[in-house]
């Protein structure tokens, strides 16, 4: 793996710190808990949203992880939910409350824009939080100790693996095709592209074949080896009961009141 992958997907902050040296189910329950309370939260109860923001924000600073780092992930794919949520305050039926030109724009719709706003922020950087404390295969080896069909598993596992053995072939590629001079200045010279991607596709097919054979003669069955096993710890329930006192009855005390 190169520096720009760990810089991509790695974790980051304290490596030595409490909540990297998490087991990665506990950061999995924990993590993926806030998420939950927080979709399951309507607008009247947005106290419980600042309450999730609160948890990720004292997990993020106890495991030294910069903001910076984190818009980094988050900005993949925050920005693009929040450009097709700002569209629902005039599509969605409701009371008027402005207009700007022929469209209208409801309350209903401005309720259902907070909404989805705060729950995209703290879904997306719960998950942020995971990727940066926890690494890929670690994040793999915690859902299979939680019992996810292994079909799933196997197939995340192997797709991380060898996504980089494919884009460093494509890199190959280019650079190969940049060296004879391929400078696509229209439509018709797109030829090219399209037997890159079936000489890109066929490459990977062969050696994801050799790979297999390679893995049947060394005596794969369908399990990969692991060198220490899990173990949930004390630190790891405390972490994931913290989460969950700290949240789960507020969340049901808001229901209630509401």
């Amino acid at each position: 793996m190169s520096g720009a992958h760990a810089h991509m997907g790695g974790p980051v902050g304290d490596p030595a710190g409490r909540i990297h040296r998490l087991d990665p189910r506990a950061k999995i329950v924990g993590l993926l808990g806030v998420t939950v309370v927080a979709v399951s939260t309507p607008l009247a109860d947005w106290p419980v949203w600042v309450a999730c923001g609160l948890v990720l924000a004292a997990v993020a600073v106890t495991a030294r992880v910069p903001a910076r780092a984190i818009w980094h992930r988050a900005r993949v794919v925050l920005p693009l939910v929040l450009f097709v949520a700002l569209f629902v305050p005039f599509v969605r039926e409701g009371t008027a409350v402005a207009s700007l030109g022929p469209f209208t724009v409801t309350r209903e719709g401005l309720a259902t824009l907070a909404g989805v706003s705060a729950k995209a922020v703290i879904g997306t950087v719960s998950a942020v939080l995971l990727g940066a404390t926890t690494s890929v295969p670690a994040i793999i080896r915690g859902l299979e100790g939680m019992r996810v069909p292994r079909l799933l598993t196997l197939v995340a596992a192997f797709m991380y693996r060898y996504l980089f053995v494919i884009a460093e072939e494509m890199r190959r590629t280019r650079a190969a095709l940049a060296s004879r001079g391929y400078r696509p200045r229209s439509a018709l010279q797109a030829a090219a592209l399209g037997r890159m991607t079936t000489s890109l596709f066929l490459r990977s097919y062969a050696r994801g074949e050799r790979v297999y054979l390679a893995m049947l003669a060394r005596g794969y069955s369908g399990h990969m080896p692991r060198l220490e096993p899990l173990r949930f710890a004390r630190a790891d329930a405390v972490f994931v009961g913290l989460v969950v006192v700290a949240l789960i009855p507020l969340r049901a005390v808001a229901g209630v009141m509401t």
